[in-house]
């Protein structure tokens, strides 16, 4: 598989100039590869998470115990994406800009 970047590139919506590594709130959204509905299924307005979905939820909630700095608000999975609100409580703790 060839890899090409610029197929890849996107808009960024990241404010220019900002640190994002201080402390702060942030919400963030992670989709699945090509938007597949891989975490579950909406049924009369009420997300059902499969085994993806569930596995999903465990990850989000473990966050803390691998980044202590780091304490989790609200966080809704979707079917082919999740939402949610970090919080870094400690300033610039080593963060690494992508």
């Amino acid at each position: 598989m060839t890899h090409r970047p610029e197929k890849l590139r996107r808009r960024s919506i990241r404010l220019q100039g900002y640190d994002y590594t201080q402390a702060g709130a942030y919400f963030i959204t992670i989709c699945s590869k090509d938007r597949a509905c891989l975490f579950g299924d909406l049924t009369e307005g009420v997300m059902r998470l499969d085994q993806i979905g569930h596995i999903v939820r465990e990850c989000w909630l473990a966050i803390p115990e691998h980044f202590p700095h780091v304490l989790l608000d609200e966080f809704v999975v979707m079917p082919n994406h999740v939402h949610g609100i970090i919080v870094i409580v400690a300033p610039h703790v080593g963060a690494t800009h992508a």
